[in-house]
């Protein structure tokens, strides 16, 4: 009985270390690892970071043409997560600006944060780019809506209206609405906007973003915008 115990509280400890921060540290070390590869950035470089929703956009760099893009992105991260590597992820390349995406990995059930408190990490973000590199602009994407985790949606949409709401306080920073192009005519979630998980984008939400997202930068950091910018300097 005394081995069998033993044993079980074994097993128990494993379990609890894998899910512990200190395990998933150690795989995010490699992803970083890969992310300190990146060669210097060109200057007007956009860093895309944040979630694997992000992450597993392979057609990124294509769809966001002509603008120059690197992708720090990894899969389960977290506002906290984004904050604790942000000279790696962000202020080391120096962009022109950058683009996050983050929140819906923190409030998925079971989870003990709540709106506020991502809302609060985003202020940590915002306030972290810019304490380094105060002319960059921070794009936040607002969290989407899935089917593997509609149940969490309400405190997701909750954090998007306060999210919003900080970063209008904010100067140099821009909340990008990718969540409400989501849904159809009637008010439903069409299911092909998902890969077969339910939870990350298929290439039809990824063109949706991209149609969002483009025109915004392209406003500020496209070739035309980057023309103005150098008539204005010469006059």
């Amino acid at each position: 009985m005394t081995l069998v115990m033993l044993g079980l509280a074994i097993l128990a400890i494993g379990f609890g270390m894998l899910g512990s921060p200190a395990i998933v540290r150690a795989w995010e070390s490699s992803i970083l690892q890969r992310i300190d590869q990146i060669k210097p950035a060109p200057p007007g470089t956009i860093v895309f970071t944040g979630a694997s929703s992000v992450a597993y956009w392979d057609s990124l760099a294509t769809d966001m043409k002509p603008l120059r893009i690197i992708n720090t992105a990894f899969g389960g991260a977290e506002y906290s997560d984004l904050n604790g590597d942000l000279e790696r992820l962000v202020i080391a390349h120096r962009p022109a600006a950058v683009v996050v995406y983050a929140g819906d990995n923190d409030l998925a059930a079971p989870t003990r944060k709540t709106p506020q408190s991502v809302t609060n990490d985003v202020r940590r973000f915002v306030q972290g780019v810019h304490a380094k590199l105060p002319d960059t602009w921070v794009y936040v994407l607002s969290i989407k809506p899935s089917h593997a985790r509609w149940g969490s949606w309400p405190q997701m949409k909750e954090a998007d209206r306060q999210i919003q709401e900080y970063l209008r306080t904010q100067d140099r920073a821009e909340f990008i609405d990718v969540a409400t192009p989501m849904f159809d005519a009637h008010g439903d979630l069409p299911h092909d906007l998902f890969i077969s998980d339910g939870l990350h984008p298929s290439a039809k939400c990824y063109a949706i973003w991209t149609s969002v997202i483009k025109p915004v930068l392209l406003k500020r950091f496209g070739p035309s915008a980057n023309t103005s910018l150098s008539s204005a300097t010469q006059q």
